[in-house]
């Protein structure tokens, strides 16, 4: 096997969110349509929640891209802390608005309450690592939703942040909350496997037996983000014994010793 194909492998795992990278099966599906569906009902919130490295920030992005094209859609991958670069934000990035100097809630909500929509869907936010802001901002953030002209799809860790969101005032405003979750063993498989196959890498694809995705799992308790991280180790790996020593490497399956030496490196084993 070319040593090309362990780079190729390799990258595949960098630890990126890229809608492209999403991958499809049963139950992110179901909960990807869940998240659709429930942006398209009227006047209320969404809340996405779960651990980190369960994938909410993919979602995001896969949803930022499907819709695009249809609606003004904003995504904040990153908190603005500062309010009054929020709502200077938002005014641009919604309405083409620009404000040099301070715009406060009570200006930007005139704002917001003074626009028309007519056949125009409401504009959606989708706020990334939204654990990050403030009560204060969250409450502002929920009374911008109360005006019917913004959406908002909030995504947090599962936190004690989770508190803010479970107020009765604020839940109420709230949809639906899709909680993500880890993979399964048999969901890992499919996703290690659909990635690789994504970038035609269908012999390493191959090279993972059950015993080793098993064994991954075990590692990880099917986290992506760990998952990422030791299969990117991995393949750097086996990328170092093709360059040195490729009489080491079994092309037929993944060995024990190399995801054990993969796990020691990433910190999941103890050295």
């Amino acid at each position: 096997m070319k040593q090309s194909i362990y780079e190729n492998s390799r990258d595949v795992f960098l630890d990126t969110v890229d809608a492209k990278d999403y991958i499809h099966f049963e139950k992110l599906s179901a909960i990807y349509d869940s998240l659709r569906n429930s942006i398209e009902k009227p006047l209320k919130m969404v809340l996405l929640y779960g651990k980190p490295g369960t994938g909410k920030s993919m979602f995001l992005s896969k949803l930022h891209e499907s819709l695009e094209s249809s609606q003004k859609v904003c995504l904040y991958k990153t908190p603005i802390l500062d309010e009054s670069e929020f709502f200077k934000t938002l005014a641009q990035d919604l309405y083409d608005m620009r404000y040099e100097g301070e715009l406060n809630f009570t200006q930007f909500i005139k704002v917001v309450e003074n626009r028309e929509l007519g056949e125009t869907a409401i504009p959606l936010i989708l706020l990334d690592e939204a654990q990050l802001y403030t009560t204060p901002m969250m409450e502002k953030i929920r009374l911008l939703s109360d005006t019917r002209k913004v959406k908002f799809v909030i995504a947090l860790h599962k936190t004690e942040k989770e508190d803010i969101i479970a107020k009765e005032h604020f839940q109420t405003r709230i949809w639906e909350s899709i909680k993500l979750e880890n993979a399964s063993a048999a969901e890992l498989k499919i996703y290690i496997q659909k990635k690789l196959m994504k970038v035609n890498c269908i012999d390493t694809a191959s090279m993972f037996t059950q015993k080793s995705i098993d064994l991954i799992h075990k590692l990880t308790d099917g986290n992506y983000r760990d998952v990422n991280k030791i299969v990117y180790t991995l393949f750097d790996i086996y990328l170092y014994y093709a360059n040195n020593n490729p009489s080491k490497i079994n092309q037929n399956e993944i060995s024990t010793k190399y995801i054990e030496m993969a796990a020691i490196h990433t910190g999941l084993i103890d050295a």
